[in-house]
This record gives structure tokens, sequence and C-alpha cells, in this order.
């Protein structure tokens, strides 16, 4: 089997994405140790919570600059949720917090009349083909909790949206980097896909 690192920074849900990794046929490495990084095949950084507790526990894990090399490498990396949001340049929970800089564009609240947070069961519209939806229907159902959604300056790395009053951002992917604002590992057999997707592509079709 080979081996996933997943990032632990100090957020929920590391089992169940690590569950969600194994049922696809790979051996997941849960890990805070910023050295996994260095040598490591395929990078998975999900998570829960606010934004500010986020970039507070990658800085003092000194994960931050780690990630950002592995990126900036063109090496596979798959964010969720919060590991989402964080690849933006700065988001608007809290007050305001600068993120990572990765892909230029702003974390903003959802807005409106809408129950927040968007909870539940929802479509994701794929605005174009990409590797990571191979064998995954156009409107399939994935399930999201968020309270904030990302808007990228450049529109066309949104390659998959949901309807929340209006059409957000569900999946997101640059060069080397995808990332999904719902939780793969609590979507059933189209979000093991797109793990099992993800990971055969950083791995090589086996």
């Amino acid at each position: 089997m080979d081996t996933v690192v997943i990032v632990d920074y100090g957020a929920g849900n590391l089992r169940s994405v690590a569950k969600a990794v194994e049922r696809v046929g790979y051996r997941p490495w849960v890990t805070a140790d910023a050295r996994a990084l260095a040598s490591a095949r395929a990078v998975i950084v999900p998570g829960v919570g606010a934004a500010a507790d986020t970039m507070r526990n990658l800085r003092e894990r000194g994960l931050v600059e780690p990630i950002t090399r592995y990126i900036q490498a063109g090496r596979p990396f798959l964010g969720v949720c919060m590991g989402m949001q964080a690849l933006f340049r700065f988001s608007e929970e809290g007050g305001g917090q600068e993120c990572l800089g990765l892909v230029p564009g702003t974390v903003r609240r959802i807005t409106g009349e809408l129950k927040v947070p968007h909870m539940g069961w929802n479509t994701v519209c794929q605005r174009r083909a990409h590797p990571i939806f191979a064998g995954i229907p156009n409107g399939a159902y994935f399930y999201f909790v968020h309270s904030f959604y990302a808007e990228p300056e450049d529109p066309d790395v949104v390659i998959g949206e949901t309807d929340y009053g209006g059409p957000l951002p569900a999946v997101i992917a640059a060069d080397n980097v995808v990332a999904t604002q719902f939780h793969p590992e609590k979507s059933g057999e189209h979000g093991l896909r797109i793990y099992r997707n993800f990971l055969d592509h950083a791995f090589g079709a086996r």
C-alpha cells in the first residue's frame, strides 16, 4: 500500500479522512511532523473550524512553510473544507485573517436570508472535466458544512459549483492542487471516489 500524508494541525475529522483513504486502498499517515511533507507522494489537508485557529495552529506546528514549499514544487495536494479555504489569500472570518495566499482570492461569509451554516447534502455541478470527477455523475450529491465560501480571483479555477442562494465554488483545481468545500469522507460512494481519483492520479493508475 502507498502512504498518504494527512496533515494534523489540531482540527477534527482526521479519523474519518484516514478511514476513507484506507477504504480506497492507500495507507494514511496522520502526522503533525512537518518533515513528513518532504518525502510525501500525496498530501491531504482536511479540517473543520475557524480560519484564525487553523492558521495559528499551522504556524505553531511549523507547517506553513513546508505546505507552501510542497505545493509550489508542483506535488499532489488535496484540501478539504477548511483545508480549501486556507489556501486563499484572505478570509473575512473573525474580523479578517491572512491565510496561505497560494490561491489568489478571498473567503467570504455566506449572506442573505439563507440558513448559516450551509449544512447537509447538496448537488455539485461540474463546470469542466477534470480527473477528480472520473466516474462521478454531474449533479452528484455531497455533504457540506460551512459558513464561508471561497471567491477566487480567477474564476477558471472553479471546476465544480453548488447552489445555495446562487452558485458557490464547491471544487477548485489549479495545476497540482485540488480542493473541495464539501467533505468527501462524509459523502458516501461519490466522496470515496473523490479520494480514489486524487490518489490514483497522485501515485499513477494502478
